[in-house]
């Protein structure tokens, strides 16, 4: 980094404090509703505050993290509201009044000039310029093979999906994650155009109608603007409801449940200028998928392990734009736009002697199944205990022949396995935990990492309360002795989480 990179970074993390201080913040929680976290920050400084109103998650969805994008943003270098994408509708919002209660952008000509040079700065100086390192310059790879995981029964669709790296010259490590430019199913964007009363081939900037809202626009959650659109074009009651939704109120009690489309069909017969609609919609952003597979062991590969997102709302069963395509849409063969990223706090330990513990059920197995290729090349001997789970053992236990190699190898020291539909009683990854409280206790004494990967709302958080439950009953902690046992697992990178 030059010194001019140096300098414009530390500027553009002023107001925050020290990422020391943002790690011991009680708002750095994935599980908290917004809402809480805002309260726990609302006497500190607006950049905190923007910081607290991300999702947490250190995705790198954004191009920065949670801490660089929130401070890009209260500098003004980053004009971009809405590219938090776990955080969604929510944290845009918030951003937004954060940023009107800074007093909105520069206005002073020389003041905008100076930011926007600025902004230029910032990114350069935290960006990844290699081909294919960062979302701002994504290369092609190929669809090379793709097999559901699942087992006849069970309730999911889940898969596992290779591409070929050879021609793109990609390199990766165990806990990177792999970044896929999806586009929507054609079918919606054909739906999208019906509603609207729009020709398919009406040209826009980069194609026709048709082609930029199947390759460049969210067809997701409907936008704040673009209910501030459909109330230009409508009238009385139609227009109060409008204004309504664009403000964050709901109504009529279904606001989480309108997409684009759902929005448009909600206010029908209104036929937009289709420039003005498409400046109404945000970008189709790209998403993250933890990295299965180690490059030690096929170098010229990469493997995701996708769950297919599908659920019906009012009649319409509506699919994950991204794991849909992946899943089913994508043909072997076809290429796409990828990239990888770094995953901040998720890494091995350089030290193959460390003990591992790895808690990921369902597809929060992916980055593990990673670590323990890598683990089985290098012939790590610390030892590495896996607690997985999923609702049926018959139909849902991904890579069982994978894993009981792993075991024969010695790669995978001890599993434990968690299934909550097979019996009278739900039994979780946090159960087997509780389970083998005086084992587990043994292997943190000994100096063990502890790794997570998975649902951050509910699953991590129970799996956190597991362990401060197994440092209290067998470490001999007070609860606020175990709290500040697990704080310090943290700052020390022996507890890292990967969740979503």
């Amino acid at each position: 980094m030059t010194a001019l990179s140096a300098a414009a970074g530390a500027e553009i993390t002023g107001g925050l404090g020290s990422s020391s201080e943002d790690d011991d913040a009680p708002w750095r929680d994935q599980s908290l509703p917004l809402s809480e976290r805002m309260k726990l920050s609302a006497d500190r400084p607006v950049g905190v505050r923007m910081m607290a109103a991300m999702a947490q998650q250190d995705c790198g969805q954004c191009g920065y993290n949670c801490r660089d994008y929130a401070s890009a943003i209260s500098m003004q270098a980053e004009d971009r509201l809405n590219l938090c994408v776990p955080g969604g509708k929510e944290t845009a919002r918030m951003l937004k009044s954060l940023v009107e209660d800074m007093g909105g952008g520069a206005t002073d000509p020389d003041e905008a000039k100076a930011k926007l040079e600025a902004r230029s700065v910032a990114q350069a100086a935290l960006a990844d310029d290699r081909p294919g390192r960062s979302r701002a310059r994504p290369v092609l790879a190929r669809i090379l093979k793709r097999y559901r995981l699942n087992q006849e029964g069970s309730a999911k669709q889940t898969f596992h999906v290779e591409f070929d790296l050879s021609a793109s010259g990609l390199t990766y490590r165990p806990g990177d994650s792999f970044g896929v430019f999806p586009k929507n199913d054609p079918s919606l964007a054909d739906r999208v155009i019906s509603a609207i009363g729009a020709p398919p081939d009406f040209p826009i900037a980069g194609g026709t109608l048709r082609d930029v809202l199947v390759s460049d626009m969210s067809l997701g959650t409907a936008p704040d603007g673009l209910f501030d659109f459909i109330g230009y074009l409508t009238g009385g009651a139609r227009r109060q409801k409008a204004k309504a939704l664009a403000k964050g109120e709901d109504p009529d009690g279904d606001l989480d449940t309108l997409d684009v489309l759902a929005a448009l069909e909600k206010f029908p017969g209104i036929r937009p200028d289709p420039e003005a609609f498409i400046e109404c919609l945000e970008p189709l952003q790209p998403r993250l998928y933890s990295i299965s597979s180690s490059q030690r062991e096929r170098a010229e590969i990469v493997s995701l392990t996708v769950d297919q997102v599908q659920y019906t709302v009012g009649g319409r069963t509506r699919f994950g734009v991204a794991s849909t395509l992946l899943g089913e849409r994508l043909d072997i063969g076809d290429e796409l736009k990828v990239y990888v990223q770094q995953v901040h706090n998720f890494s091995l330990p350089s030290n193959g002697n460390v003990p591992v513990i790895m808690v990921g059920p369902g597809t929060g197995i992916a980055p593990f199944r990673s670590f323990l290729q890598e683990r089985r090349c290098v012939c790590a001997t610390g030892g590495a205990w896996l607690f997985y789970g999923h609702q049926h053992a018959a139909s849902d236990f991904f890579y069982r022949d994978e894993l009981e190699g792993l075991q024969a190898d010695g790669a995978l020291t001890r599993l434990s396995l968690a299934w909550s539909r097979d019996g009278s009683q739900k039994v979780y990854v946090q159960d087997r935990m509780l389970d083998a409280s005086e084992e587990l206790w043994k292997w943190l004494e000994k100096g063990a990492h502890f790794y997570v990967c998975g649902d951050a709302k509910k699953m991590a958080a129970d799996v956190e309360k597991a362990l401060l439950v197994v440092v209290q009953n067998c470490g001999g902690h007070s609860i606020d002795g175990a709290k500040a046992f697990v704080q310090q697992l943290k700052r020390a990178g022996r507890y890292q989480t990967d969740v979503y």
